[in-house]
Protein backbone atom coordinates (compact mmCIF):
# COMPACT_ATOMS: atom_id res chain seq x y z
CA UNK A 1 0.00 0.00 0.00
CA UNK A 2 1.42 3.38 -1.11
CA UNK A 3 2.65 5.62 2.13
CA UNK A 4 2.72 9.17 1.76
CA UNK A 5 5.47 11.63 3.55
CA UNK A 6 5.03 15.34 4.44
CA UNK A 7 8.25 17.76 4.02
CA UNK A 8 8.28 20.94 5.10
CA UNK A 9 10.65 23.22 3.48
CA UNK A 10 12.10 26.69 4.55
CA UNK A 11 14.66 27.37 1.85
CA UNK A 12 17.94 28.74 3.21
CA UNK A 13 20.81 28.24 0.65
CA UNK A 14 19.27 27.96 -3.08
CA UNK A 15 22.63 26.86 -4.92
CA UNK A 16 22.64 24.03 -2.29
CA UNK A 17 19.21 23.40 -2.31
CA UNK A 18 18.98 23.34 -6.30
CA UNK A 19 22.06 20.92 -6.30
CA UNK A 20 19.85 18.83 -3.78
CA UNK A 21 17.02 18.94 -6.49
CA UNK A 22 18.87 17.52 -9.12
CA UNK A 23 19.87 14.35 -7.26
CA UNK A 24 16.35 13.73 -4.90
CA UNK A 25 14.55 12.13 -8.03
CA UNK A 26 16.87 9.78 -8.49
CA UNK A 27 17.37 9.25 -5.00
CA UNK A 28 13.70 8.97 -3.82
CA UNK A 29 13.27 6.22 -6.15
CA UNK A 30 15.86 4.19 -5.45
CA UNK A 31 13.54 3.35 -2.63
CA UNK A 32 10.53 2.81 -4.40
CA UNK A 33 9.52 6.77 -3.70
CA UNK A 34 8.40 9.58 -6.15
CA UNK A 35 7.23 13.03 -5.91
CA UNK A 36 3.83 13.16 -5.83
CA UNK A 37 3.08 17.06 -5.28
CA UNK A 38 4.85 20.65 -4.80
CA UNK A 39 2.61 23.33 -3.10
CA UNK A 40 4.65 26.46 -3.05
CA UNK A 41 3.51 29.03 -0.66
CA UNK A 42 0.89 26.78 0.83
CA UNK A 43 -2.29 27.60 2.00
CA UNK A 44 -3.37 27.27 5.25
CA UNK A 45 -7.03 26.52 6.12
CA UNK A 46 -6.91 26.36 10.19
CA UNK A 47 -4.37 26.51 13.02
CA UNK A 48 -1.42 29.09 14.25
CA UNK A 49 1.32 26.54 12.41
CA UNK A 50 3.41 28.64 10.49
CA UNK A 51 3.10 27.95 6.52
CA UNK A 52 6.68 26.58 5.39
CA UNK A 53 7.85 28.04 2.15
CA UNK A 54 6.89 24.70 0.23
CA UNK A 55 5.22 21.69 1.19
CA UNK A 56 6.61 18.32 -0.75
CA UNK A 57 4.37 15.27 -0.66
CA UNK A 58 6.69 12.27 -1.57
CA UNK A 59 4.81 8.71 -2.65
CA UNK A 60 6.30 5.22 -1.44
CA UNK A 61 5.21 1.82 -2.11
CA UNK A 62 5.67 0.94 1.18
CA UNK A 63 6.65 3.09 4.97
CA UNK A 64 9.70 0.57 5.30
CA UNK A 65 10.88 2.41 1.29
CA UNK A 66 10.62 5.82 3.22
CA UNK A 67 12.35 4.68 5.84
CA UNK A 68 15.19 3.10 4.23
CA UNK A 69 15.39 6.37 1.84
CA UNK A 70 16.17 8.79 4.77
CA UNK A 71 18.68 5.58 6.11
CA UNK A 72 20.44 4.98 3.15
CA UNK A 73 23.85 5.65 3.67
CA UNK A 74 24.87 5.87 0.39
CA UNK A 75 22.65 8.84 0.03
CA UNK A 76 24.75 11.01 2.83
CA UNK A 77 25.89 13.03 0.72
CA UNK A 78 22.24 13.84 -0.87
CA UNK A 79 20.68 14.71 2.59
CA UNK A 80 23.45 16.70 3.15
CA UNK A 81 22.35 19.08 0.33
CA UNK A 82 18.85 18.95 1.72
CA UNK A 83 19.61 19.74 5.16
CA UNK A 84 22.29 23.12 4.23
CA UNK A 85 19.88 23.99 1.75
CA UNK A 86 16.99 24.08 3.45
CA UNK A 87 15.38 23.94 7.04
CA UNK A 88 12.90 21.05 6.68
CA UNK A 89 11.02 18.43 8.68
CA UNK A 90 9.64 15.16 6.93
CA UNK A 91 6.56 13.46 8.52
CA UNK A 92 5.77 9.79 6.89
CA UNK A 93 2.08 9.31 7.28
CA UNK A 94 1.70 5.61 8.23
CA UNK A 95 -2.19 3.58 7.63
CA UNK A 96 -4.60 4.23 9.95
CA UNK A 97 -4.82 0.75 12.27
Amino acid sequence: MTTYAVAYLNVQDRETFQAYREKAGAALAKHGGRIAAVAPQPLRLEGSLVAPDSLVLLAFETAEGAEQWHADPSLAETHKLRRDGADVSIFVMKEAA
